[in-house]
């Protein structure tokens, strides 16, 4: 008897509106003082090779990935918010298991009626 395969299952990790001070921006009043900058992260996963039986050691630890960011967001001096979504994609593509990373940033005290951001996706080469 032929073992049945479980259907492949589509897995994502994300971590939403997580605000930090970030030292962000090009004009003079931006390199006072870090701003808040809002970052929404959602990682797809490939499909999982075992069971996960419920062990943090076979997941994704997306305290890494929330750690990493934080990290980087106070690692140096962004010109622009692109600089930090890019360094961002770069951080949750080196994860084992990402197969895809879609990332933004908003900067919500640019302007008093609006929130102004930047949105990349990219996938890891070769798939």
């Amino acid at each position: 008897m032929a073992r049945e395969m479980a259907p492949e299952m589509d897995r994502r990790i994300f971590i939403r509106d997580f605000r930090l001070k970030v030292s962000i921006g090009i004009h003079d009043f931006e390199k006072e003082g870090p701003q808040t900058v809002i970052v929404n992260v959602d990682l797809h996963l490939a499909p999982a090779d075992k069971a996960h039986g419920d062990r943090i050691a076979n997941v994704l630890n997306y305290d890494i990935v929330h750690d990493g960011i934080v990290a980087l967001a106070g690692s140096r001096h962004f010109n622009l918010q692109e600089t930090l979504v890019e360094a961002i994609l770069d951080l949750c593509l080196a994860q084992p298991g990402v197969i895809e990373a879609r990332v933004s940033t908003e900067k919500p005290d640019v302007y008093g009626d609006c929130r102004v951001g930047y949105e990349a996706r990219r996938r890891r080469a070769g798939r």
